[in-house]
């Protein structure tokens, strides 16, 4: 049976070794958890503006589209009611039994 007589500094020297691997891993899965947590905020927030943004195109759009279908459809109303009002009086003038009277075409 071998035994083996360990001093006070090796023992003190293992442990600081696991404590200084055990702080290395620690930074490093805090740095990680850092980085995970900005990344994924970056990419909600990159989604919430593409979202509002999308949104936004279809609002304007609409928007237009309505403004032009009201825009044709006051025209087509107002282009019909000037043609309802619109009388065309044909007279003849002048002439008689004879005829070479002239025809008058008027507009109100």
């Amino acid at each position: 049976m071998v035994v083996e007589v360990v001093g006070v500094e090796e023992v003190v020297e293992a442990v600081v070794e696991v404590v200084e691997v055990e702080v290395v891993v620690a930074v490093v899965v805090e740095v990680v958890v850092v980085v995970v947590v900005v990344v994924v905020v970056v990419v909600v927030v990159v989604v919430v503006v593409v979202v509002v943004v999308v949104v936004l195109v279809v609002v304007v759009v609409v928007v237009i589209v309505v403004v032009v279908v009201v825009v044709v459809v006051v025209v087509v109303v107002v282009v019909v009611v000037a043609a309802a009002a619109v009388v065309v009086e044909v007279v003849v003038v002048g002439g008689g039994l004879g005829g070479g009277g002239v025809v008058e075409v008027v507009i109100e």
